[in-house]
């Protein structure tokens, strides 16, 4: 059943203003988009990061790709518009989460440039674009999840890098090359670019 959009009343102007709640939390919200191929550590890096900041008594959230299909998202494939879809929506939450001043890591494959596009023209000034950087071959030896495998036998349709392309970014705001890269050192990169960004 559609909604006329007549009856849509966002209310925003009654909600406590953001500045407030960024106040209280002593934080500013940010996205942190990171976006790379299955098995390229984007997820290893967000919860590495996520703890630190945690320890440092900073109020955050991860929006990982994998969860939230598990979830909002269940009901989404790997078609292009169920790509497009499942960006939109992770986007939106996102977005919602700076907006009440929480450091928001977001963690999905994001494959191509309009998908990045579109999270950005959502989030707006509180995008970060991470790219976490990694050849096919190098997560294929990962594996971690055992999908390269999966996609080697065919079991898996439109797999990122093998049958669905993986789009290599143009000017993202920082590149993480976990080939050369210990998780360490990559959290540390991360927080000392965004370490301004995030400070009231």
């Amino acid at each position: 059943m559609s909604h006329s959009a007549s009856n849509i009343h966002p209310e925003f102007d009654r909600q406590i203003p953001r500045e407030d709640k960024e106040k209280l939390l002593g934080q500013n919200g940010l996205v942190i988009w990171l976006y790379g191929m299955s098995g390229s550590g984007k997820s290893t890096i967000a919860n590495a990061a996520e703890r630190v900041l945690h320890k440092q008594g900073r109020m955050t959230a991860i929006l990982d790709g994998d969860n939230l299909r598990s979830g909002i998202n269940k009901n989404l494939g790997f078609s292009d518009d169920d790509r497009r879809e499942n960006i939109r929506r992770t986007a939106h939450m996102a977005k919602v989460f700076a907006q009440q001043g929480v450091i928001t890591f977001v963690s999905v494959i994001t494959p191509r440039h309009e998908l990045r596009d579109m999270a950005r023209d959502i989030i707006a000034d509180d995008y970060y674009e991470v790219y976490v950087k990694a050849s096919y071959e190098l997560c294929e030896q990962r594996d971690v999840k055992g999908l390269y495998a999966k996609a080697a036998k065919g079991e898996i349709k439109d797999f990122t890098g093998k049958d669905s392309s993986f789009e290599q970014p143009v000017a993202p705001d920082l590149i993480i090359d976990t080939e050369d890269q210990s998780v360490e050192d990559s959290v540390l990169s991360l927080l000392e670019e965004v370490r301004q960004r995030i400070k009231i």
